[in-house]
């Protein structure tokens, strides 16, 4: 025990894990550690960094990294503070005053440090953090970097700090992490954490929720279940003389203030307000916060939150929580879950049952497990230089034309989508038949908002993210065109999100097509205000995979490519490209970087079958010079613009730029290829790019084509674009690219 700790067996067989890893020199630099919520991460971290000081004579100093959300490096330098008080632990702004000192912690945040308005990386008066870390590396110091939540930062400006600390160890600790192969990982069992009465046994997911229920309002009726479950819940720590008084978490995704005064109306209605202390509020820009909020005995009931405390925050009687739906098709981020699992005693009462147990209370139907960023957590990044003799390769970049990009007016666009509609279904001027037609097809026209949610009990997080259909039942919300309002107008945000048309022509074309009462001589179906509500958000994923239909059709007559700006573009001088540990590095001489090999070419370091096939043919191909791998966005990229359907412009990055020996440039788009006569390219716009990469590559007299494969072989297509391969149009790429 350690000033008054108590040692937890699971949490100790960690630090033994995490001291024998960084003293070993076979190590691999990256540890991730996956504990639950409530495991007590920031414990077995602290005894880690105490035992590793006090068996060690390193000249280390330590980083510890804590996401932005919830002041959590302060929270956690305060713990280091009251269990070791020997430990020099400090904040950012001290160590950028006094620099960086051997076996010191120092807590930042990462906003501190990644917020471009932040002064922590401008130059000023006082050395900035990047001259900190240099004259640390200077005096032969060692950092060891441990990085909290590590899910919350993995991106690409985190991955530029962790760079330049060039930390000997990198310790990553999460709920969600992943096992990966270039890094080691060690699981806290979780079992072991229930059984010390740290956790709750288990999360009931929608007690009370019945087959077929008939919804009046969604935020009355969630809220009503997690109040009664409340009450019971405090009634059962009488019972057991436990003086704690259990709070109700609801969260709102978006924090829309609509929805938030209907929830405050909803509480106020049974006699839980902000003026008597009963409820408490904790936005971003709004918070409400009692002194006692997180005192096992604290007087709110009720705490309105959005994500500021879903990350690291601890209070133990947060046993309810309520996830409301202020959109069509939410993800449920499973994450949140650990907030309410905590044993505010920490330890189990077996009777009654029920206080040994959390629950949430959700219509959400998609549960998602962690919270994913920019980066995927299967691969590093490691920075290449180009070679000499490539620095005046020049060709000609497209961009965007902004001021010629308005795409199909409202008029046009409804005529497209009617007949695409039309066409399809074959749909006809009656709107009944028109309706049995769809409904054959699989939209749904019931008159409420349908959803078919998870219930029961669920042992864990990763046992909830994997809930089959038989643990799911179905519910119906009559339409409320004031609530329902907000999740119609999501679903036309959906759409909006990939048409870039705006969202109010997006609402008015949905009511031509679809709504009662809308003059339009080219109208599908004719369905009362309700009844057109329930349309749009029962159907928003049909109505996305329409709209993706029409924007991958040809337009022959219009081009905008020919107004499209350009630039010069020249290979960047250096390059951040992903790679995964392989059994045997092999150079690839033909890459224009240095030092690039056959680590960069696995599917875990993102790359395509086709790609990895078509980078191994221009390493083994007598008539290549040499090959340059293009971005996928960035306007430091090779991009050519191409029209959609809708007749908006967008920019595509080919794949590869190739120069061969007979002096001619190649540039190469790669797509999925067939296997089993079935397409694998799943780019629904591949031959609008096809037909403006031709027109491109005519305008500058480039060589180019699609390249796709068959059996491992590869096939090259510059003529017309057909998704089946079998046509002449297909070629051997072999008999292409020879000298």
């Amino acid at each position: 025990m350690v000033n008054g700790l108590i040692d937890y067996e699971f949490q100790d067989n960690c630090v033994d894990y995490l001291f024998d890893k960084t003293t070993s020199a076979d190590s691999k630099k990256i540890i991730t550690v996956k504990a639950s919520t409530g495991a007590g991460k920031t414990v077995i971290l602290i005894k880690y960094v105490n035992f590793y000081l006090n068996n060690t004579n390193e000249k280390t100093a330590f980083i510890w990294l804590c996401p932005g959300k919830g002041n959590l490096e302060e929270q956690s330098r305060e713990k280091m503070e009251r269990l070791m008080p020997s430990i020099d632990s400090r904040d950012l702004p001290y160590s950028l005053l006094q620099g960086f000192n051997e076996r010191s912690v120092t807590f930042i945040n990462w906003e501190l440090i990644t917020n471009r308005k932040n002064n922590a990386l401008k130059e000023s008066e006082k050395k900035n953090l990047f001259d900190r870390i240099d004259e640390a590396h200077s005096k032969g110091f060692k950092f060891f970097l441990i990085i909290d939540e590590e899910h919350l930062n993995n991106t690409k400006k985190a991955k530029d700090i962790i760079d330049k600390f060039d930390p000997v160890y990198t310790i990553r600790v999460s709920a969600t992490a992943n096992k990966v192969a270039h890094q080691e990982y060690y699981e806290v069992p979780e079992d072991e954490v229930i059984n010390a009465g740290l956790i709750t046994r288990a999360i009931y997911v929608n007690e009370g929720v019945m087959e077929n229920d008939k919804i009046e309002n969604d935020y009355d009726y969630l809220i009503d279940l997690a109040d009664a479950k409340r009450q019971e819940l405090l009634e059962g720590y009488k019972m057991v003389k436990a003086d704690v008084r259990p709070l109700v978490l609801i969260q709102f995704p978006a924090a829309r203030p609509e929805t938030i005064k209907a929830v405050e109306e909803k509480l106020a209605s049974m006699g839980y307000t902000y003026d008597n202390g009963l409820v408490n509020i904790w936005m971003s820009d709004d918070k409400i916060v009692s002194d006692d909020l997180t005192k096992n005995n604290g007087t709110p009931a009720f705490l309105l939150m959005k994500q500021a405390v879903s990350t690291g925050w601890d209070c133990p009687r947060a046993k309810i929580l309520v996830k409301l739906r202020e959109g069509g098709s939410e993800d449920f981020q499973i994450q949140t879950i650990g907030r309410i699992r905590r044993m505010p005693e920490h330890k189990h009462y077996n009777f009654p049952a029920y206080l040994d147990l959390c629950y949430v209370y959700t219509l959400d139907e998609r549960y998602k497990q962690g919270l994913m960023s920019e980066l995927d957590k299967a691969y590093q990044v490691r920075k290449l230089f180009l070679k000499k003799g490539f620095e005046d390769f020049t060709l000609v970049k497209e961009m965007r034309n902004l001021d010629n990009d308005n795409g199909l007016g409202e008029r046009e666009l409804l005529k497209l989508i009617y007949n695409h509609y039309a066409n399809k279904y074959n749909l006809e001027t009656k709107k009944a038949a028109n309706q049995e037609i769809l409904a054959m097809n699989g939209y749904s026209f019931s008159h409420e908002v349908d959803s078919k949610v998870i219930q029961g009990l669920f042992r864990s997080d990763e046992t909830l993210s994997n809930a089959t259909s038989s643990q799911k039942v179905s519910v119906k919300t009559r339409i409320n065109t004031h609530t329902h309002g907000i999740q119609l107008m999501h679903s036309v945000d959906e759409i909006k999100k990939i048409t870039t048309i705006p969202a109010q022509r997006v609402k008015n074309i949905l009511q031509r097509l679809f709504r009662k009462g809308k003059r339009n001589s080219r109208k599908l179906l004719s369905l009362d205000t309700s009844d057109f509500y329930a349309f749009i958000i029962n159907n928003i994923k049909q109505l996305k995979e329409e709209f993706r239909e029409i924007m991958a059709t040809q337009d022959k007559q219009l081009s905008f490519i020919g107004d499209a700006k350009t630039s010069k573009f020249t290979i960047p001088d250096t390059e951040l490209y992903k790679y995964t540990e392989v059994k045997q590095v092999e150079l690839m001489k033909k890459n224009v970087y240095e030092g690039y090999t056959n680590e960069f070419l696995s599917s875990e370091a993102r790359k395509s079958k086709p790609e990895r096939l078509f980078e191994r043919f221009c390493e083994d191909s007598d008539s290549v010079e040499w090959i340059y791998k293009n971005g996928d966005a960035g306007q430091q990229y090779l991009s050519i613009v191409y029209v959609n359907g809708l007749r908006k412009q967008w920019l595509f990055y080919p794949d590869y730029i190739v120069k061969t020996k007979d002096n001619n440039v190649w540039i190469i788009e790669t797509k999925g290829g067939m296997e089993s006569d079935q397409s694998k390219n799943i780019d629904r716009q591949a031959e609008n790019k096809f037909n403006a990469f031709k027109s491109y590559a005519e305008r500058y007299k480039l060589h180019w084509g699609f390249v796709r494969d068959i059996d491992e072989e590869l096939y090259i297509n510059n003529t017309v674009y057909t998704e089946d391969m079998h046509g002449e149009n297909w070629v051997p790429l072999k008999n292409i690219l020879k000298i």
